[in-house]
C-alpha cells in the first residue's frame, strides 16, 4: 500500500503528502540518491540546478545525499519551521521520521536547518527564505544559531 503522495504543495513547488495516518515515531522514508562529496554536488547545483530547490542532504562524515541524482520522492520534502518529521541518520542513510502524529491528506515537513560557506547578507536570506507560515516561522531555512553549531 502507497503510504505517500508527492503533488504542488501550497508552501513551494511539489510536497509530499500522507495517504495514510503515520504514528509519531513512525520511520516514513529513506532519502535516496547518490552519496557524493560536497564539491561535486555543488558543481552539479551550478551547472544548472532548479532555482529554489535544494536536493542536498548532508551527512555527518562530510559527504552528501544527492536526490537529484537517483533520488526519490523524499527529496520534495518541503521546510518548515515547525517540522512534523525529523531526519535521522544511521550508518551514513538518512531515514525520515513522524516526529508527531500525521493525519491523512496532511504534508510532511523537516526543517532544512541549511549552511551557508558565505556570511549570510541579503542576498542570501532571500535565496533560503521560508515559505512555511506557521506562527512560529523565522522566516529562514537557514539553521538557526543552536542549530548551526551543532
Amino acid at each position: 500500500m502507497r503510504r505517500l503522495s508527492v503533488r504542488r504543495s501550497p508552501i513551494h513547488g511539489k510536497g509530499v503528502f500522507a495517504l495514510c495516518s503515520l504514528a509519531a515515531g513512525e520511520r516514513i522514508i529513506e532519502y535516496k540518491g547518490e552519496v557524493t562529496s560536497w564539491r561535486r554536488a555543488a558543481r552539479r547545483i551550478e551547472r544548472g540546478s532548479e532555482y529554489g530547490h535544494t536536493f542536498v542532504f548532508g551527512l555527518s562524515d562530510g559527504r552528501v545525499i544527492d536526490g537529484s541524482v537517483g533520488g526519490n520522492s523524499a527529496r520534495w520534502l518541503n521546510h518548515a519551521c515547525k517540522a512534523n518529521c525529523e531526519a535521522v541518520e544511521i550508518d551514513g542513510r538518512v531515514f525520515i521520521e513522524a516526529a508527531v502524529d500525521i493525519q491523512v491528506g496532511e504534508e510532511l515537513f523537516i526543517s532544512y536547518g541549511l549552511s551557508v560557506e558565505d556570511p549570510q547578507d541579503e542576498e542570501t536570506r532571500r535565496q533560503y527564505v521560508c515559505r512555511c507560515g506557521s506562527p512560529a516561522c523565522r522566516g529562514t531555512m537557514l539553521a538557526a544559531a543552536d542549530e548551526a553549531r551543532g
